[in-house]
């Protein structure tokens, strides 16, 4: 069911672990996020999601922009750059506490939206273009299996960090620390084994 030959290539196997990282990052952040915002800002359910939305937002701008920088220039560079946008806000949001206003992170989420809008469609199609069209299917059934199981493991990693309520900032800065860590593994992987020329399937 899963031809063990497509990671034979260097760039399916390359994308395959960014789309790995990069899920387990920012899906474990978006949870615990969500909690600082209803626990530690007493923000509602509502509030917490509009307070998501200038990222989300962003995201589908830089998805729009990545394609088009991808056909150009090749997969490397924007998942390389979208990486290191997404580490760089997890940096700066390492300055967030209980008293932090919302104009004091929320254009650090707004990196973090566009790093990953950045980073994902050139990844998917980089993978793509390194099989056949008639196993295409298969190949992206592998890389969204990828990123589902990362997800779920960022959000049990980051929940369990953040299980002590009254270590919640040092337990929150402690997931974005390792949110850099792995965003750095995803870039190196990105520039060692993504072919840096533009697909030409």
């Amino acid at each position: 069911m899963l031809p063990l030959s497509f990671f034979h290539n260097r760039t399916f196997t390359a994308a395959s672990l960014v789309g790995l990282l990069i899920n387990l990052a920012f899906y474990g952040l978006i949870f615990v996020l969500s909690l600082y915002f209803q626990q530690i800002k007493k923000f509602t359910p509502l509030i917490t999601g509009l307070a998501f939305m200038p990222m989300t937002v962003i995201v589908v701008a830089a998805n729009i922009v990545a394609g088009q920088v991808s056909a150009r220039l090749g997969a490397r560079l924007p998942m390389i750059l979208g990486q290191a946008i997404f580490a760089v806000g997890c940096l700066l949001l390492v300055a967030i506490g209980a008293y932090t206003p919302y104009g004091g992170w929320w254009w650090q989420t707004v990196m973090i939206g566009a790093g990953i809008g950045l980073t994902v469609p050139p990844m998917t199609s980089a993978l793509l273009a390194t099989v056949d069209r008639k196993r295409s299917g298969v190949a992206s059934r592998v890389l969204n299996t990828a990123r589902q199981l990362d997800s779920v493991i960022g959000v049990a990693l980051f929940g369990s960090l953040i299980a002590n309520r009254g270590q919640f900032a040092p337990s929150l800065h402690l997931a974005l620390y390792i949110s850099v860590a792995v965003l750095l593994i995803g870039a190196i992987s990105a520039f060692i084994g993504v072919c840096a020329e533009p697909s030409r399937r």
